[in-house]
């Protein structure tokens, strides 16, 4: 199965990491590293998805691909 993808990235503004999947709307994280943003992002994605189905709504299937995978394929 294809997963999320994750965008990961340092902000200034916020002084640490961010992480987001694209694919799950609002699905972020801050971390002071970018491993504590992942493992963050990853524990709201389990969250994220845990609560779609519980309350019986669809969870989107993984398509966000960045530009640059896309002119690399």
């Amino acid at each position: 199965m294809k997963d999320y993808h994750i965008n990961l990235f340092y902000s200034d503004e916020d002084e640490g990491w961010i992480a987001d999947i694209p694919d799950l709307d609002c699905c972020s994280a801050f971390g002071n590293s970018p491993e504590e943003a992942l493992h963050e992002v990853l524990t709201a994605k389990k969250l994220w998805i845990e609560s779609c189905l519980a309350e019986g709504r669809p969870v989107p299937e993984p398509h966000f691909r960045p530009v640059i995978y896309q002119v690399a394929s």
